[in-house]
């Protein structure tokens, strides 16, 4: 081995051990280069852990050495260690175990431990490590404790590897025999908790009919109890971790419950797919309506009652709301009933932080809901709903107004009422007006005499109060000010800093309310009062309340707010670019980092994770990147002096570790985009690849460095709200460029998640948009599994949560843009996304899921044309059981795309016509409470029956089908398909009149209604001129009737 190799790779392991990110960064990218596809890597990263102990003997570069150890070994199908001489592999087999015997530190152990399991998986099938087999046996069997440590724990980390290998999976029943005898390990409980883990792998591959295996297991659940409470007993904080049973229990320590609490969070958040196969949702909500119905001591600004929500906060978040909300309704019902308030209590708090993740379940089922919350004053769960299903609430204002005002005079409820009161105003703009005088007075009343914190909660509400006022507001608005001025010269820590920001933010909402002329007085003593906050106070809440102030003051004002812009960015454009403070909370660094934290965990179960730090400057960045793009959005070519400086700021963020940064990076490089775009004027685009129009100079610049940065980013991105905004926003774009956004190609990244041969030629940006969507569609992204586990993409039939059906309908909507930039020439990528959207179409998924399976393949319909032919019979199947679906939602859609499908294709049809007329016959006849999917699917049936009719009327019994039709006219409910319609009804006056004149009465009355000038246009110039001729034409005819229907001014 070249010892100058190894020295210069032990280097760089060093280097990304530092705090410097740059360095970091530096030598992750060096290693890759000048490591990552050489088989001798492998060699000598094992000398910087084995031969080098002693003189480079820093145990962070040892355990990191063995980190990288174990991924280059299973790399690209193990081929770096298949070539690999075969002596040198068995030096480092027989030395591996040798080293995990005599290590001393356990996070190196560990390490070493889980390089053995990487051999293994690739020796072991093919009988060529049954050293490794003799080797566990004595270790798990030995006499000497230590020894037994590290057997088990190879064991271990071995069982994950070749457990589920059937010559292995047969001898499970000898697997249990051996940790029977460990569980009862009468010296080291590191041996009996990693028994239990080693049962936790042999566990999956349990199945149902094993029942032997079953029984063997369940004779062991005593010894895991007793193990599971000594950890308790013992004050074992890691193996603790993995305890979740005691969290009710007041006799132990609330520092070690709180512990377990985390250990099931984190349960919830990295071993979700695990968490939803066993369905334990259930029984982990009940389990917590104790420890929820606990005080809210702090120790340390945690308690047991805030883990204990946050436990139920993530299942409602990362579990399909099937799974989560029959229990937290059950629970809110049980609890209610229960005589103690602490307990009625709990259960208003699981069903209140629940509704975030569970908001579009809940919307249908609100009427399970209310009794609940109006059986007990609810003002926290009232809070959670009021914020995320405001529309829904809006139906009951006269219930809950009233009740949350009444809350509020309560001083146990007075601060969650006043936040729910908050987040419902929001929602109350059509009926504000009824509420503004009762509301203001006691919000007022609050500013005058309340604590320092209810006086913040008071501030906010006054800001959504003039936010849904608007003009209506401009009464109150001086007296207001007059008030806000006074807090904002309070201190900048505590309460007063929070109500000092909370006021500034205020402020701006005032300014957005009463507009622009009746703001003037304040806009400029405003913003000298913001420039100085940042001159007098380095308090980070106070910079950020300043940034959002500009952000809305420079949309109200425009023009008048360029004069402020070079006072604006360079603070905004230093908090992006300010080192974050130490010393603070942490948090884990982006993917690609290379260094360990050198902290003794116990284990390392994260690959290269590098500590970060992150405080209060992450949020101060985040708003401070996200002001940037609204600056520019409404400033316009003012603010073109700072683009190149700021694009370039915006693209670094991107590889931030903190994912609110990241996000908002994504969204203001996208709001620069399109702001450099319009300002370009370049006209309306034409669909089809090549773009026939490329983007000018400036504006195509700023599109190729950024969606390459942005491409680049998604390779690496964990984070599934990041990568949400981030197809959000894409879609949004490309609608708006059209191809020629496309036209660029890029160099894909190196991704340490991804051990695949990178290309080393540019990839078009189709191409690789297109195999993002695909990631995302097959659930194979970095963001949608589970941290520690392989990428494998989820089953077709498993249910979502609603965050992970939003990232799939969001890849959808970048389906639909991509097809409409390319038109006709989207069919070559068709058949790569049809089959993929139509698995999100089954009877087991949500209705969001299964609605925008359907929705986005119409707009597909809809920008192919004519192309869609060879695919008829294929998207005519799915969308016949989309027609019989349940939800409405969904047959709205599916009616929309049947008749695209009819209108285009160039397959005769008309055969099909009667067993369609058949499926969309019932959706004619409803009820008149019918919601609002109902009545838009009646009018997007309407349009398909009119496409029948255009492209075939002789298919169609008309005089069955007009009547039906006529009586809907016009469609109120989806319009835009009123000019649909109306150009069947064309057709057949000027090929088939005879069917429509048996209906002239009502078919006049129609047309004067839809070309009334003063009704809204709901038909287009041309369908409008079409049909004035025919009124010319009837009036020889029928000029009575004209007349009587008001239409003689049209047949002049």
């Amino acid at each position: 081995m070249d010892p100058a190799y190894v020295q210069n790779l032990h280097n760089l392991l060093e280097q990304a051990t530092y705090a410097d990110t740059n360095v970091v960064k530096a030598a992750t990218v060096a290693v890759k280069r000048d490591y990552y596809l050489n088989p001798q890597t492998i060699p000598a990263l094992f000398d910087i852990i084995a031969t080098l102990a002693e003189s480079w003997g820093k145990r962070g570069v040892r355990q990191l050495a063995a980190v990288e150890l174990r991924k280059r070994i299973g790399a690209d199908e193990h081929r770096l260690w298949t070539a690999l001489p075969q002596d040198i592999r068995i030096t480092i087999k027989q030395k591996s175990l040798e080293i995990s015997l005599s290590e001393s530190q356990r996070p190196v152990r560990n390490s070493i431990a889980r390089v053995i399991s990487a051999i293994a998986n690739i020796e072991l099938p093919l009988n060529t490590w049954l050293e490794l087999l003799r080797f566990l046996d004595e270790s798990c069997n030995s006499a000497t404790a230590a020894h037994r440590e590290v057997g088990i724990f190879v064991l271990h980390a071995v069982l994950e590897s070749i457990v589920g290998q059937s010559q292995y999976a047969a001898q499970i029943s000898s697997f249990m025999e051996l940790f029977a005898r460990l569980l009862l390990d009468p010296e080291s409980l590191d041996v009996r908790v990693t028994t239990i883990r080693s049962l936790g792998v042999v566990a999956d591959y349990i199945g149902e009919r094993d029942k032997d295996d079953i029984r063997r297991f369940a004779a062991l659940l005593p010894g895991i109890i007793t193990v599971l409470g000594q950890c308790i007993t013992n004050d074992d904080e890691p193996s603790s971790r993995h305890i979740f049973g005691w969290s009710t229990d007041k006799n132990i320590s609330s520092e070690l419950r709180i512990m377990a609490l985390n250990s099931l969070d984190w349960l919830v958040k990295y071993k979700r797919s695990k968490v939803q196969s066993l369905n334990l949702a259930p029984q982990i909500i009940q389990s917590l309506i104790l420890a929820v119905a606990e005080p809210e001591d702090d120790l340390d600004g945690e308690s047991v009652y805030s883990a204990a929500l946050r436990v139920v906060d993530e299942l409602a978040l990362k579990l399909p709301p099937t799974q989560v909300f029959p229990s937290v309704l059950a629970t809110a019902q049980q609890c209610i009933q229960n005589s103690d308030p602490q307990i009625r209590r709990a259960g208003l708090l699981i069903l209140g932080v629940s509704v975030e993740g569970c908001s579009d379940h809940m919307q249908s089922r609100m009427e399970l809901i209310w009794p609940i919350l109006e059986a007990e004053p609810a003002a926290t769960a009232a809070c959670s709903v009021c914020e995320y299903l405001g529309d829904e609430c809006v139906e009951r204002h006269a219930v809950l107004v009233p009740g949350l005002l009444a809350l509020m005079g309560d001083d146990a409820t007075q601060k969650d009422a006043t936040t729910a009161l908050g987040s419902l105003i929001e929602s109350l703009e059509e009926v504000i007006g009824d509420y503004l005088p009762i509301l203001m007075d006691r919000f007022v009343s609050l500013l005058d005499s309340a604590s320092v914190k209810v006086k913040t909660l008071a501030t906010a509400c006054i800001g959504s109060t003039a936010s849904a006022a608007h003009q209506n507001f401009l009464p109150y608005f001086q007296p207001i000010m007059a008030k806000f001025e006074t807090a904002l010269s309070l201190s900048d820590e505590g309460d007063e800093g929070d109500l000092r920001g909370i006021t500034i933010d205020s402020i701006g909402t005032l300014a957005e309310a009463v507009g622009r002329e009746a703001f003037a007085p304040y806009f400029h003593p405003m913003m000298v009062k913001s420039f100085e906050l940042l001159q007098t106070t380095q308090t980070p809440r106070i910079h950020e309340c300043a940034y959002i102030l500009w952000g809305i003051l420079a949309g109200v004002y425009t023009d008048d707010f360029q004069q402020y812009l070079p006072r604006c960015i360079p603070p905004l454009l230093e908090s992006c670019q300010k080192a974050d403070i130490e010393g603070e909370t942490t948090g884990q660094s982006e993917v690609d980092a290379l260094a360990v934290d050198d902290t003794d965990t116990g284990d390392l179960d994260e690959e290269g994770v590098n500590i970060e730090v992150n405080s209060a400057i992450t949020s101060q960045k985040e708003i401070a990147v996200d002001t940037l793009g609204t600056l520019f959005a409404h400033t316009t070519t003012a603010f073109m002096p700072f683009v190149e400086r700021s694009t370039l700021v915006l693209i670094d963020m991107l590889e931030h570790y903190y994912e609110g940064i990241r996000k908002a990076a994504v969204s203001s490089l996208f709001e620069f985009v399109q702001t450099m775009y319009k300002l370009s004027n370049q006209g309306t685009w034409e669909p089809g690849f090549p773009p026939a129009v490329y983007l000018h100079g400036a504006v195509s610049d700023i599109v190729q460095h950024s969606l390459a940065a942005l491409i680049h980013m998604y390779s690496t991105e964990d984070d599934k709200d990041v990568v949400t905004t981030l197809f959000n926003n894409l879609a949004e774009t490309m609608n708006l460029i059209g191809p020629a956004y496309l036209s660029g190609s890029s160099i894909p990244r190196p991704n340490l998640m991804d051990d695949s041969p990178v290309p080393t030629e540019p990839v078009p940006h189709v191409e690789s948009i297109c195999q993002m969507v695909e990631q995302i569609l097959d659930k194979k992204s970095l963001c949608q599994n589970d941290p520690d586990e392989e990428p494998t993409g989820g089953s077709d039939e498993e249910e979502q949560s609603e965050l992970d059906s939003l990232l799939i309908q969001c890849a959808g909507d970048v389906v639909s843009a991509l097809a409409a930039i390319l038109g006709k020439d989207f069919s070559g990528l068709f058949p790569r996304f049809f089959l993929r959207l139509a698995r999100y179409y089954k009877k087991k998924l949500s209705l969001m899921d299964r609605s925008s399976a359907i929705g986005v393949l119409a707009e597909i319909l809809q920008a192919m044309k004519t192309s869609v032919t060879p695919f008829t019979d294929d998207v005519l199947q799915i969308i016949g059981r989309a027609l019989a679906d349940p939800d409405a939602e969904v047959v709205n859609n599916a009616c929309y795309a049947v008749g695209l499908v009819v209108e285009y294709s160039e397959v005769d049809l008309s055969g099909q016509y009667l067993l369609l007329l058949a499926q969309l016959h019932g959706l004619f006849t409803i009820s008149a409470d019918a919601s609002d999917a109902q009545l838009n699917a009646r009018d997007n049936a309407a349009g398909a029956v009119a496409r029948m009719i255009i492209r075939n009327s002789s298919a169609i019994p008309l005089d069955q089908v007009l009547p039906v039709l006529l009586d809907i006219m016009p469609l109120e409910s989806d319009p835009v398909e009123n000019k649909t319609v109306f150009r069947a009804l064309l057709l057949l006056f000027h090929t088939n009149p005879a069917p429509l004149m048996a209906h002239i009465d009502q078919v006049l009355s129609l047309m004067a209604r839809v070309l009334d000038p003063s009704a809204d246009d709901v038909i287009g110039d041309e369908v409008r001129a079409g049909l004035i001729e025919v009124v010319k034409s009837l009036y020889q005819q029928y000029p009575g009737k004209i007349s009587a229907t008001g239409l003689t001014p049209f047949a002049q």
